[in-house]
């Protein structure tokens, strides 16, 4: 009889030996205005997973500045992990992720960002022990490479439009999406219209007004949008309620959920009662990897298209986002995924790869990444802590 061949499991147990958190301050090109913040640097909140048998697996927790957007701070994450979350899983197996993760859920309510730092940390671990990147482990992937909006957020339209500009002429982006709600309605219309008038049909645009209207502002708004040649609104309204509404009346543009969107219960309802034409599906947001893809198969189940999201996050999110988006059937509308392109400073030994409008996903184990520990170090908020620790 042939020998089975081995399985992880099978090669001895793995244990979870230790879980650390850091915080890491970089600085961004340039001011990134939304509806509620303007960002001026990003905070990542980083996962490093060792276990038993010296593999080690990194996660990414990232929001939009601090707390303005959602109730989960970089700091607010670190103080989940380091208090509640670690303390139930080291010296449980690490080669199951999920189980892992569901012993989380039962202790641990909502703190989504965190959780989903922790379970990519895991599932990079348990793909560099087993040689397959992290796609490979969440069912296989159906692309290599994923086409990447940019955003376009400065709120001077000229800047925009020569912004624009630049990514186009250096193939990085043909796709825009253009942060507005912070004006007048009209503002914003006109603000649209110009860039779309400069780009014509080279770019796509599209908006995202994070919840700034009111349900009557959207109805202008979007109206305005659509003449304008806009292809697709995010989350103009806050309620799921307004969106259902927005969306029944069949404006010449698709409508976007992005906040209201938050893991697989909430899609389940937002599908029920017909409130988005498109899912922004992200990984953070959704609770995780795992949670990702439930949120996916939902909205493929009820004919709503998808688009992979982005919290800005820096590249090991990045990258994770991208594992998962690569497994999805169906991507219509692109992926989002160019927060390390706005931060100045790298903190891999190898960059990831934009290029001809897309982002590759690496295909080495884990996540496919490696990190630089001296920039880690250098950029960690505790740094000059760690430097008055160190002996001399």
């Amino acid at each position: 009889m042939q020998n089975a061949m081995p399985t992880p499991i099978q090669l001895g147990k793995v244990l979870i030996e230790q879980i650390e958190t850091f915080l890491v301050d970089l600085p961004t090109i340039r001011p990134h205005k939304l509806a509620m913040t303007v960002m001026h640097g990003q905070t990542l909140m980083l996962v490093r997973v060792r276990c038993s048998d010296g593999s080690v697996g990194w996660g990414e927790g990232t929001t939009i500045g601090g707390l303005a957007y959602g109730a989960e701070s970089p700091e607010g994450m670190k103080l989940t992990v380091d208090t509640y979350i670690a303390p139930l899983l080291i010296g449980t197996d690490a080669h199951a992720v999920a189980a892992a993760m569901a012993r989380v859920q039962l202790t641990v309510r909502d703190n989504r960002f965190a959780k989903c730092a922790v379970e990519t940390a895991l599932f990079d671990a348990l793909g560099q022990r087993t040689g397959l990147p992290v796609s490979e482990l969440l069912g296989g992937r159906q692309r290599d490479r994923l086409p990447v909006a940019w955003t376009l957020a400065s709120g001077d339209t000229q800047k925009d439009i020569e912004e624009a500009e630049r990514m186009l002429d250096a193939r990085r982006h043909r796709i825009f999406k253009l942060k507005i709600g912070r004006r007048s309605v009209k503002e914003d219309v006109a603000h649209v219209a110009a860039i779309k008038r400069a780009l014509s049909d080279r770019a796509e645009v599209r908006v995202d007004v994070n919840m700034a209207w009111s349900e009557q502002q959207a109805r202008n708004g979007l109206a305005g949008l659509a003449d304008a040649g806009c292809e697709l609104a995010e989350q103009p309204v806050a309620t799921a309620a307004a969106l259902a509404r927005l969306t029944e009346a069949r404006y010449p543009l698709a409508v976007m959920a992005d906040e209201s969107l938050v893991g697989p219960a909430s899609a389940f309802e937002l599908a029920r009662i017909a409130a988005a034409d498109v899912f922004a599906v992200k990984i953070e947001q959704s609770g995780g990897l795992l949670a990702a893809q439930r949120v996916a198969a939902i909205a493929d189940a009820a004919g709503i298209e998808l688009y992979g999201g982005t919290m800005l996050e820096g590249a090991v999110g990045t990258i994770a986002s991208a594992h998962v988006f690569a497994t999805f059937p169906h991507l219509k509308w692109g992926t989002e995924l160019f927060g390390p392109l706005l931060i100045t400073e790298e903190i891999l030994t190898e960059p990831l790869r934009y290029a001809d409008f897309h982002l590759d996903v690496p295909s080495g184990p884990g996540l496919g990444i490696a990190l630089d520990p001296e920039r880690v170090a250098f950029f960690r908020r505790d740094r000059k802590a760690l430097q008055v620790a160190m002996p001399a």
